[in-house]
């Protein structure tokens, strides 16, 4: 699979403001080198341990954020606690931005699961192939998106120049625990289950709006060991997102 974006993007613009490959058989030829991509694919999973239909989309969804390329968030929203489970990590803001998708790509009403790649559009869970083909679509996409590049100190990120989308668009940040968690569910449709969900996001922060210029944004203090933050260019009108990068847990 192509794709087209680096996790760690190094943003040779910016500077100013701001594998070894595994041995083969001598008779295996040599990989050709990956051609160095623009911008990841952000792939946003809306998910809750206590809908019975989700843990097959959350194995979907860690399947891609293993992919070179992609930045995968689960969000746990907590609109399923009232069958008797309470998501453990839901929280309503989570919901919130799963509804603020709603408008812009069209969508008669949210559910879950539900997948939003690079905000642009919600792709089909049912069948794995078609989530794979939507997230590829994404990858060819070519939007010369503003750069990304975090400070050495850690704290601040900085943004590039770029085209403006209609109402604007801001930086956010969003933080979660890379990797896999499983939970041991007690009550309600998953009652003796253990849900397996990746990248789980523990809090959305906006960190500012962004004009077109080159700008620093201080990130949210007091991350934890364990966590990662995911800087996001997003849209405010249409939602979708111009770029995004990861800085991992430090």
């Amino acid at each position: 699979m192509r794709f087209r974006g680096w996790i760690f993007p190094a943003a040779a613009g910016l500077a100013a403001l701001f594998a070894a490959a595994s041995s083969a058989q001598p008779s295996a030829p040599r990989p050709a080198p990956r051609e160095a991509p623009a911008e990841p694919v952000v792939v946003e999973l809306f998910t809750a341990q206590g809908c019975a239909g989700c843990p097959e989309v959350n194995a979907r969804v860690e399947a891609l954020a293993a992919e070179p390329g992609v930045i995968a968030l689960t969000y746990a929203v907590d609109y399923w606690d009232y069958l008797g489970w309470e998501d453990t990590f839901a929280r309503p803001e989570f919901a919130e931005r799963q509804r603020s998708y709603r408008r812009p790509l069209r969508l008669r009403a949210v559910s879950t699961p539900q997948v939003v790649i690079d905000g642009r559009r919600a792709a089909p869970v049912a069948a794995v192939e078609a989530l794979q083909a939507a997230v590829e679509e994404e990858a060819e996409r070519r939007v010369f998106p503003p750069e990304i590049e975090f400070r050495e100190s850690g704290d601040r990120v900085g943004v590039g120049s770029g085209r403006v989308p209609t109402g604007g668009a801001e930086v956010v940040a969003v933080i979660y625990k890379p990797g896999p968690q499983t939970v041991e569910i007690g009550a309600g449709d998953n009652r003796g289950r253990t849900v397996r969900q990746v990248n789980v996001v523990r809090a959305v922060n906006v960190l500012g709006g962004w004009t077109g210029r080159p700008g620093l944004y201080r990130l949210p203090a007091g991350l934890g060991e364990d966590e990662a933050v995911a800087v996001l260019v997003q849209a405010r009108a249409d939602r979708r997102i111009l770029n995004g990068a990861v800085r991992p847990p430090r």
